[in-house]
């Protein structure tokens, strides 16, 4: 979806995001993912914050910070109900030392320029201003635009220029394992009929099968991790 995309289909794909249905097979990153940015978000002060959502077409974390909003600008390629300003990453055209938070979900992946986005970011956030950003490690190219995966090293290497950064899993190699499974089985699962039955049966299994292997094995490793986000301060 792209020009033609409505308030009412933005709205259900953000809230997909945000709180996935147990047959999506990436219910295991994205549940991860809003437990970290929830616990995140908490910890910025005050209210009446200046939010910029880079690559925010559909805005799932926006609700995190309701009652504490003053201002939530989009910026994205691909316009949508909600985005703002059409815009590439690498040249926001955006004044510096505006911004007291900047989100950048599942998008660095498609920058050519990844370092020029993260100057970018950096330029307009506030002194002290904070930058939540999520990006994969291991996913399915989708487009012939998909250009990056990231480790640890590279996003702390990305964000160097920031004064405190911390880098988290969204989840252990366990999820990303079984994440995994479910993907390459919700890709090669034909035809549309096997598909359906596919989604609302083997992937649950594969979602709670995970979270029971995580609990029986706890385990911290990461190298299979699927997903990574970071928390920086300027």
């Amino acid at each position: 979806m792209g020009a033609g995309e409505t308030l009412e289909e933005t709205g259900s794909e953000g809230r997909e995001r945000l709180y996935p249905s147990l047959s999506n097979p990436n219910w295991l990153v994205l549940t991860e993912r809003r437990k970290l940015f929830s616990a995140w978000l908490s910890r910025i002060p005050g209210a009446n914050l200046e939010v910029l959502d880079v690559g925010g077409r559909i805005q799932p974390y926006r609700t995190l910070l309701d009652g504490r909003l003053g201002r939530y600008l989009a910026v994205d390629l691909r316009p949508t109900p909600i985005v703002q300003v059409v815009a590439t990453g690498e040249h926001l055209p955006l004044k510096e030392n505006q911004f007291d938070v900047v989100l950048c979900t599942q998008v660095l992946e498609y920058v050519p320029e990844l370092r020029e986005a993260i100057k970018e970011i950096h330029r307009v956030l506030k002194p002290g201003g904070t930058f939540l950003l999520s990006v994969p490690a291991m996913f399915p190219a989708d487009s012939e635009q998909d250009l990056w995966r990231f480790t640890p090293a590279s996003v702390g290497l990305l964000l160097s220029a920031f004064r405190s950064v911390e880098i988290r899993s969204e989840g252990s190699s366990i999820h990303g394992l079984f994440r995994t499974v479910a993907l390459w089985i919700a890709c090669f699962a034909r035809p549309s009929i096997l598909a359906t039955l596919v989604r609302w049966t083997v992937i649950p299994v594969l979602n709670l099968s995970a979270m029971g292997f995580a609990w029986a094995v706890p385990t911290t490793n990461d190298q299979f991790a699927a997903n990574f986000s970071a928390f920086a301060i300027k």
